[in-house]
């Protein structure tokens, strides 16, 4: 998932100054594409990845005099020559990556805690960038969906990046030259995290929790039982509804960024999970057990969305632990499968 949730949670806490690495174009191929950021503290530490190993070394040395300057600086990485970068070694790549490095300042930093205070909210940000012809940020702005416009940018926002924002296009990440100001411009959309929510909080349920905290996905875990719905075995989970399916569901406001897991074990609760669930917005909708129980639990109630059974990837999974790994791939094969066909249809209009 993307590493904005983590930087944003880093900005948020920390009193260091840091440096925003941020991909906004990439010719060939790369490991990373535009979008993917990183953040670079005084100290040395590092959030998230751009590549893998080969620039963050290179991207390193400028932090300090990014630091003192506090100008904004961009660099082109041609991954398709020959010449070692700094590890020493031809990397074979075969693409050219552009980054921009933003010191955060503390204008930056309040207008960054808002982003992430709207991605909380889980609420979509288009990102926009202008550049200048030294390949500084001059100026920056914030759209939510609701058209609320933050940011900094030198006197009144060109209504032409709000139609540009406006229109499905917005949403592929990239460069973009405007000729009605004369400027390149970087559009990125920020995505609230996608949201697991696991309904049922046996000892199966703990290493699904664990594994989709570590890759990016909110966690809430459900469950009737007190002895089972304990923040002491879900300690990454975001929350822990203790009650019955009639009480939890309605505690939650559902989006289409989110996914169910059943998996209580119980046939009568499960049963109604699936009734109340598929009544919601929802992007996945997964039940664990055999095909046939499944069936048994879907006879006679017609279910309005696609369920998912048996869940996850057939990997031959065995145990809590391979059938959780087996689980998470079968989420991020949906989330990168929605992406991939968001793309494709803005490239066709």
């Amino acid at each position: 998932m993307e590493e904005i949730h983590r930087i944003l949670d880093t900005i948020k806490r920390t009193d260091r100054r840091s440096v925003l690495a941020t991909i906004t174009q990439v010719k060939g191929s790369a490991y990373r594409k535009e979008g993917a950021s990183m953040l670079f503290l005084e100290d040395g530490s590092q959030i998230g990845v751009i590549s893998a190993g080969c620039l963050e070394a290179e991207l390193l040395a400028y932090v300090p005099d990014i630091l003192e300057t506090g100008v904004s600086r961009s660099f082109v990485f041609d991954m398709e020559s020959s010449d070692p970068l700094s590890w020493g070694e031809d990397t074979g790549c075969g693409g050219v990556v552009h980054v921009t490095m933003e010191p955060v300042n503390d204008v930056f930093v309040d207008h960054l805690c808002t982003l992430k205070n709207y991605l909380d909210q889980r609420t979509e940000v288009i990102h926009m960038k202008r550049f200048g012809l030294d390949g500084a940020v001059t100026d920056y702005g914030f759209l939510t969906n609701d058209r609320h416009l933050f940011g900094e940018w030198k006197g009144k926002f060109p209504q032409v990046l709000l139609d540009l924002t406006s229109s499905e296009e917005s949403r592929k990440s990239g460069m973009k030259f405007i000729s009605s100001i004369q400027s390149d411009v970087f559009v990125h959309t920020y995505y609230p995290k996608p949201r697991l929510m696991i309904f049922g909080a046996g000892p199966d349920a703990r290493p699904l929790a664990a594994i989709a905290a570590t890759t990016g996905f909110s966690v809430i875990v459900s469950d009737w039982r007190p002895a089972y719905c304990d923040q002491r075995f879900f300690p990454d989970a975001e929350s822990i509804l203790l009650g019955f399916p009639e009480e939890t569901i309605g505690m939650v406001e559902f989006t289409p960024y989110d996914y169910a897991i059943v998996m209580t074990h119980n046939f009568r609760r499960d049963q109604q999970l699936v009734r109340l669930l598929s009544e919601r917005q929802l992007c996945y909708l997964g039940i664990l057990g055999s095909k046939s129980r499944t069936e048994r639990l879907l006879t006679g109630e017609p279910v309005p969305m696609k369920v998912h059974s048996p869940v996850g990837l057939p990997i031959g999974a065995v145990g809590p632990e391979e059938i959780a790994v087996s689980i998470l791939a079968e989420l991020i094969y949906t989330y990168r499968k929605n992406k991939i066909k968001e793309v494709v249809i803005h490239e066709s209009k």
